[in-house]
């Protein structure tokens, strides 16, 4: 490449005079292949891909599919009064079974308290799968059995979740925000509604918050104090309005161990 390009000089082949120096040098063979040597198994093949590894979980053993593994972390979620889905109580599996051709995409739902509702989710890595109708289909099981297998998971989480405790003079709130996306659904179990009547209920009545998914929280209205009463309802109201995930703005009360809306 010695010819002046502006003299009409050619213009192809190896130019070895512009070689910037950002690749590495090319490696020349200078003797044949030994067809007779070892095959390097680390070697890369053009077009080949490896094969799964043996170690994995099989698609047909995830929770999507297999009933066993979806058992063990199901969980219940609160939602807000309106959402839209297959009720609990009226699913016929059997009519699943037999429509299977047709999809049944639309959520599993239980009755929460005071007009709320319970979904069901498969916990994943950054998301939710929600249960529906086609997992049914796919377990071979009742909805019952999901609504159990559910309440036993977050009673086994609940048991070793704590509670922040915060007082102010004679004013006192428990709340449970782990992050978990569980603290609200804590509100479904038995043992922490009397827990949290045992706490807070000797001085006065227990007011309870479900802003959004990720927060619960109760507090004592002792009598006389209405201030408070206020304060936590301007709380829940904020709250649950910049959640991304709200399940009520109400304000409610326990009574004895039963949640009723709070009446002021």
């Amino acid at each position: 490449m010695t010819d002046d390009l502006g003299q009409g000089g050619r213009d192809y082949g190896s130019d070895v005079g512009r070689d910037v120096g950002d690749e590495p040098p090319a490696s020349i063979r200078d003797a044949p292949p030994d067809i007779f040597a070892p095959i390097d198994a680390g070697s890369p093949i053009s077009g080949h891909v490896r094969a799964p590894d043996p170690s994995g979980t099989a698609a047909s053993r995830t929770p999507e599919h297999d009933w066993d593994a979806a058992a063990a972390v199901l969980v219940p979620v609160l939602r807000p009064i309106g959402t839209v889905g297959l009720r609990l109580d009226d699913v016929d599996r059997e009519s699943l079974v037999a429509n299977a051709n047709k999809a049944h995409t639309l959520p599993l739902l239980g009755d929460g308290p005071c007009g709320l509702v319970v979904s069901y989710a498969l916990p994943a890595t950054g998301f939710d799968v929600i249960v529906n109708g086609e997992h049914l289909v796919s377990w071979g099981v009742e909805p019952a059995e999901v609504h159990a297998a559910a309440m036993a998971n977050l009673t086994a989480w609940s048991a070793g979740a704590g509670w922040t405790d915060e007082a102010s003079g004679d004013r006192r709130l428990l709340s449970s925000d782990s992050g978990s996306g569980l603290d609200a659904s804590r509100i479904l179990l038995p043992e922490v509604l009397a827990h949290l009547a045992a706490e807070l209920g000797s001085a006065g009545r227990v007011l309870v918050g479900l802003p959004d998914r990720h927060l619960l929280l109760a507090g004592t209205l002792r009598p006389g104090d209405d201030d408070f009463a206020a304060l936590i309802r301007d709380y829940v109201t904020e709250h649950s309005a910049d959640a991304d995930e709200p399940i009520d703005r109400r304000v409610f009360e326990l009574v004895g161990t039963t949640l009723v809306e709070f009446a002021g």
